[in-house]
């Protein structure tokens, strides 16, 4: 989902909150699961993931949720010598004499990637059928790198770099922030639309620096257990 698809499905929220009134909510429920089509976009490697995020939270009150947030993805794109760092560029010299007049080295490959998350939730439930929510994001992120290389050359810079089993792993810390709305169909059942803004710093001793990345995700929300707003 692209950032305009993104903010068309915001406004179609707020529509929908307009046609069903503005009174505040009088029942939220004392747990909720979320699950949702997401994806993951960091622009530096021109990378794009497709997967899975899920969530599930208790409501401590109802302008405070405590959760946990697991995602999963997976993607392809081509790693270019401009994205990696001095130290890993320095390696590539010795292959430079070798390659032919005009040739661009980019070696494809395939990446998934994990993330786990814990923390608060801040809820705003003005609105009779409409959350919005707000929430720091910190984790850790799990990213498992293939490299496919499509010619000798391409392998042996490669073997060279990681190594012959062509695959490399790194876990890290992300930390940043995001939030959303959700639809509030009934107190038990909703649509969800929520972004996240992280930054981190993996393969830091293959690649050039720290990354950022927004996921997006839109998906079901389904509230259980008592009513948690004192009548």
């Amino acid at each position: 989902m692209r950032p305009k698809t993104l903010s068309v499905a915001v406004l179609v929220l707020v529509l929908l909150t307009a046609l069903t009134g503005f009174s505040q909510q009088t029942e939220v429920t004392q747990f909720a699961a979320f699950g949702a089509y997401s994806y993951l976009s960091t622009p530096s490697l021109n990378l794009t993931q497709r997967g899975f995020d899920g969530d599930f939270g208790y409501n401590y009150r109802s302008w405070l949720t405590l959760g946990f947030d697991f995602s999963t993805f997976t993607g392809h794109t081509s790693l270019f010598p401009s994205d990696l760092s001095a130290a890993t560029q320095a390696k590539l010299i010795p292959f430079l004499p070798s390659l032919p007049p005009g040739y661009i080295l980019a070696v494809p490959y395939n990446t998934s990637t994990q993330t786990y998350e814990g923390g608060p939730q801040f809820n705003y439930r003005h609105f009779k059928h409409l959350t919005l929510f707000a929430r720091p994001a910190l984790g850790a992120l799990h990213s498992t790198f293939n490299a496919k290389p499509k010619d000798p050359i391409q392998t042996g810079i490669v073997d060279a770099l990681i190594g012959p089993s062509m695959s490399k792993s790194d876990t890290v810390v992300f930390y940043g922030f995001g939030g959303g709305g959700t639809w509030e169909i009934t107190p038990h059942y909703g649509i969800r639309v929520a972004t996240d803004y992280a930054r981190y710093n993996f393969f830091s001793n293959l690649l050039n620096g720290p990354r950022n990345s927004v996921r997006l995700s839109v998906g079901l929300k389904i509230g259980f257990g008592k009513n948690i707003i004192k009548q």
